[in-house]
């Protein structure tokens, strides 16, 4: 799992985070002094390049070219079209060579000259441009009216038609698009072209400095090169996955350490540390994932579910820790990573000290909003000692904060996806299986009355010493409800459940130890069977542990004084209670049902009794497998005293009722 993680997590890292800034232009540099680790050359920002290019389109001149050879075709073949007379020719060729001399231009060269958008055209002389007006130029539709105009007789008429000159005449002022292509681009070179150079070491922004938009182009070029530089840098790239995979190997490292510390146990659960590795993994993914679709996407990831799943399955301690390394995994994504740790530390803290008992969707939604109180107050700090006001406060960043806080509300439905994925128990499910209509529960009330009875006395005796000393309260509430509904398959034989007649009476002690022993496998049935949570099951097989039915092997031994009884046919099948809950489920149910055939309530009394069945545990070595200390057994024999004392405290008799009436009669009588 250690390895699978590091691995996914190495895979999904940002290789170029260290490049990546985010700035706006016209806002200032948030970050801190920038130099250049070479030379930048420096352009011209963007808006200016285009508005230079827009003037130069606006104003450039056009590069033309006269074809004399066009003219000179036109007037050879009109001088030699002999079905036409001289003096025709004469008239028509003088017309053409003087149109020709003013220049013919095509139809879209003319039109431009007509709105006024071609004033003037460049020609290349001696490889100068040389300016000329377009005011002579005509086109070839006007060049053809022209002429038709002047030869208006018959004779001049025919041989228009004859020349086929509205073919004939082409253009001799054409545009030299591969010139002026080339004059264009050498008017926009300049404009593009970088106007100056940042050597190396030189400061290129620092802290709080407006990132102009000449600035913000500098920055651009600086991370396309930095970018360019790193893809070929094959050693570099290396020596960063190098140092991706031990950042991740430590975090994680951390996290085993602190279960070995503090949680040895919970490593012998691969189901449990595969749960918390999932959980990381998948919110890093998710993060990255996010901050590589937005800006600053980082901050709609909801990393305030994490403590609040784990401490509905652990405690708040794990949950704490366990958001803290995943915090510092993704820092790597975010481009202000002190500002990040910040913030979600200060967001998620506040989630975690609102998270008491998840017992209550009403709790998810609160601990959501305070979840987004806690991101708009640190961000607002934040903001107020870089920036030194809040002018530089991001709405776009507070609504990713909302949307963070409505993802939060989700939890509930990644609690129960776990819960089944893994076999978890949460305190919601355990707030549901205390419920008394449960039809195990009910079951239990009709079948057992003295049984349900003596379960919710322990329960309530229990619960109130788990508050005592830290324990899981949902859980051994829920636990002691269900300890003993073993007992449904033979509920006479159990003297909370006897009215008069004792079966035990017609078996041996041997017999009778048997029945009693088996209620905990019984109960192991009917708890798979309803499909309890193991956690429950735990409590079920634990709450006698290893110890006797002393009862009926202390008959069996009396009966038998020379024999050397084998104690096992009357020992529970445990095993002993493996943590607090079960210690603590052990110790109520001995003590409640002892305390039931007490005939003296004192104070002295009931705390003998306590005393002296719990330290008969500890001394039979019932508890040594539980991580229950001395100070713990002492609340809670302080605890089941006080109980136990209100429980049974002694009430005053009642007078009977007078009879008003009765007596001032008899009083009349009397006088």
């Amino acid at each position: 799992m250690f390895v699978i993680a590091t691995v996914v997590m190495v895979y999904f890292m940002p290789r170029d985070s260290r490049h990546k800034f985010i700035y706006e232009a016209n806002r200032p540099w948030s970050y801190s002094l920038l130099t250049a680790p070479f030379d930048i050359t420096v352009y011209r920002d963007s808006a200016t390049v285009k508005a230079m290019t827009d003037s130069v389109e606006r104003t450039m001149v056009p590069i033309y070219r006269r074809d004399a050879g066009v003219g000179q075709r036109v007037v050879a073949a009109v001088n030699g079209a002999d079905s036409i007379s001289a003096g025709v020719r004469r008239r028509l060729a003088s017309t053409i060579r003087d149109l020709y001399g003013r220049g013919i231009v095509d139809q879209s060269t003319a039109t431009l000259i007509s709105r006024g958008a071609l004033p003037e055209v460049k020609f290349n002389e001696n490889n100068v441009n040389v300016s000329y007006e377009t005011g002579s130029f005509v086109s070839q539709r006007d060049a053809y009216a022209l002429i038709d105009s002047l030869n208006h007789d018959q004779e001049g008429r025919r041989a228009i038609q004859a020349l086929g000159l509205s073919t004939l005449l082409q253009p001799n002022i054409v545009e030299d698009k591969e010139a002026t292509n080339q004059y264009h681009e050498a008017l926009i070179q300049p404009i593009v072209s970088g106007i100056g150079v940042i050597q190396k070491g030189e400061r290129i922004i620092a802290q709080g400095d407006i990132v102009t938009p000449q600035l913000y182009q500098i920055l651009q070029n600086y991370e396309s090169t930095l970018e360019k530089q790193s893809h070929h840098d094959r050693r570099r790239q290396g020596n960063t996955l190098t140092g991706q995979a031990l950042f991740v190997m430590v975090v994680l490292g951390l996290l085993y350490g602190f279960l070995w510390m503090y949680y040895p146990h919970k490593l012998d659960r691969p189901k449990e540390v595969m749960a918390l590795m999932i959980l990381i993994v998948v919110f890093f993914v998710f993060t990255v994932a996010l901050d590589h679709t937005f800006a600053s996407g980082e901050y709609i990831a909801p990393l305030a579910i994490l403590p609040i799943m784990v401490s509905v399955f652990y405690d708040s301690r794990t949950a704490f820790f366990v958001y803290v390394l995943e915090i510092l995994l993704c820092s790597v994504v975010a481009s202000f990573p002190l500002e990040f740790v910040f913030i979600e530390l200060t967001a998620g803290t506040a989630v975690i000290f609102s998270i008491k008992e998840l017992s209550r969707r009403s709790e998810l939604l609160r601990s959501a909003a305070i979840g987004f109180a806690g991101y708009v107050v640190a961000y607002i700090g934040v903001e107020l000692m870089t920036a030194g006001s809040l002018g530089a406060l991001s709405w776009k960043i507070i609504g990713f904060f909302g949307v963070n806080a409505v993802l939060i509300s989700f939890a509930y439905i990644l609690i129960l996806i776990f819960e089944k994925l893994f076999g978890m128990v949460s305190v919601v499910t355990l707030v549901e299986l205390s419920d008394i209509n449960n039809a195990m529960l009910r079951e239990l009330s009709q079948e057992c009355p003295g049984t349900f009875q003596h379960s919710m006395a322990v329960s309530n005796l229990a619960t109130e010493a788990a508050h005592r000393i830290g324990a899981n309260v949902q859980l051994v509430r829920a636990g002691a409800l269900y300890h003993d509904i073993g007992k449904i398959d033979n509920p006479a034989f159990f003297t909370e459940n006897q009215y008069g007649v004792n079966p035990h009476d017609a078996l041996t002690p041997l017999q009778s130890a048997g029945i009693i022993t088996r209620h905990i496998a019984d109960g192991l049935k009917r708890a798979e069977k309803g499909k309890l949570p193991g956690v429950i099951r735990d409590l079920i097989v634990q709450h006698h542990g290893r110890g006797k039915a002393k009862y009926f092997y202390n008959t069996y031994c009396r009966m038998h004084p020379d024999e050397d009884v084998d104690p096992e046919p009357f020992t529970y099948p445990g095993p002993n209670p493996q943590t607090k809950e079960a210690s603590l489920l052990m110790m109520a149910d001995t003590v409640e049902a002892a305390s039931r055939s007490l005939t003296d309530y004192s104070q002295d009394a009931i705390k003998g009794l306590v005393d002296r069945l719990i330290d008969a545990q500890v001394t039979d070595g019932l508890h040594n497998d539980s991580p229950l200390s001395f100070r713990d057994i002492k609340e809670i024999k302080e605890c089941f005293s006080q109980r136990l004392r209100s429980m049974y405290h002694a009430r005053v008799s009642y007078p009977a009722d007078v009879d008003k009436n009765k007596s001032d009669e008899d009083g009349k009588d009397n006088r």
